[in-house]
């Protein structure tokens, strides 16, 4: 079935360039009309300007798109509700969130300055935060909403200079997984996105020949999917190069121990066995990790819950 978005409205922030511009596009192109959000600074951060986001709607509009740019800056909450504000102002509702928007201000952590952290933060984290807060209640109000939130492969797995980025992006990973909870009441569906393309964030940090294979529009596809009415819920996708997989958060089943071996001499012992990848599983929420170890303790001390 084509997945279409007609009656849709939609923000996308970061949607001046690079990836962010291949999510505008690709959801106008399905029918949906795209706020194309971007507040035009450098990739640090710093200056400002709608035209990046005026120059993607032109692009909208001479395909047969509806768009408007906006200018926020993500990180600063009252800007953002005043985008979401105007968008149902004028187009009735935002159903449809990518937030996609970033910088970076890389360093070594020894040479990290606190304020280059805190920014970071402030921008992947806090921006993520503040526009999906903006607009969940309308999205509760309509019993509809559908969210992508932009995680990275330096947050999940790690990547040298990166503690910044790295920290906000595994942060916006625990935030999707409490809004999907909290959303599903609501057919609010809420799943991330970890992409790894060709744009102005990695130019420097990647080969020619291997940016040639990475294009934006690679990744555009799986967002499409997350945001589409039959999406899934709490998925992280990793993209890239046309690509495309599911990363879990995995847990080993684990082994109990007597509390005559609670010493780290016994955990050392029996390491191999608490470490077996063959007994992982994905958990579902916080709970069923307390649960399975309560069950495990009952179950070596003969108590029946």
């Amino acid at each position: 079935m084509t997945t279409r978005f007609d009656g849709r409205v939609a923000i996308v922030t970061g949607a001046g360039n690079g990836l962010g511009r291949a999510h505008a596009l690709g959801l106008a192109a399905r029918g949906a009309r795209v706020v194309v959000n971007d507040f035009g600074g450098a990739r640090d951060g710093t200056g400002g300007s709608l035209t990046p986001a005026e120059a993607v709607v032109e692009e909208i509009r001479k395909a047969g798109g509806v768009a408007m740019a906006d200018g926020a800056d993500v990180s600063n909450f009252e800007q953002v509700q005043a985008m979401v504000d105007r968008a149902t102002r004028e187009w009735g509702s935002v159903d449809l969130l990518c937030a996609n928007a970033g910088i970076l201000r890389d360093k070594s952590f020894s040479k990290m300055e606190v304020a280059d952290f805190a920014k970071v933060i402030d921008v992947h984290l806090n921006g993520t935060f503040y526009c999906c807060k903006a607009v969940w209640n309308g999205m509760r109000e309509r019993n509809y909403g559908r969210i992508v939130v932009t995680t990275s492969s330096s947050g999940l797995f790690g990547n040298f200079g990166q503690a910044n980025y790295g920290a906000a992006k595994a942060g916006i990973v625990g935030l999707m997984n409490v809004l999907a909870e909290e959303g599903r009441k609501n057919d609010i569906r809420v799943n991330t996105i970890s992409p790894t393309a060709a744009t102005r964030m990695t130019e420097e940090l990647l080969p020619p020949q291997a940016l040639a294979l990475m294009k934006p529009e690679a990744i555009t596809p799986a967002v499409l999917y997350l945001l589409a009415e039959d999406a899934p819920t709490r998925t992280i996708m990793g993209a890239g190069a046309g690509s495309f997989a599911v990363i879990k958060v995995m847990e080993t089943e684990g082994v109990n121990f007597a509390p005559s071996d609670w010493t780290p001499e016994a955990i050392a012992s029996r390491f191999a066995e608490i470490g077996d990848m063959s007994t992982a599983k994905a958990l579902e929420n916080a709970f069923q990790q307390t649960n399975k170890y309560v069950g495990q303790a009952a179950k070596r001390a003969g108590v029946k819950l």
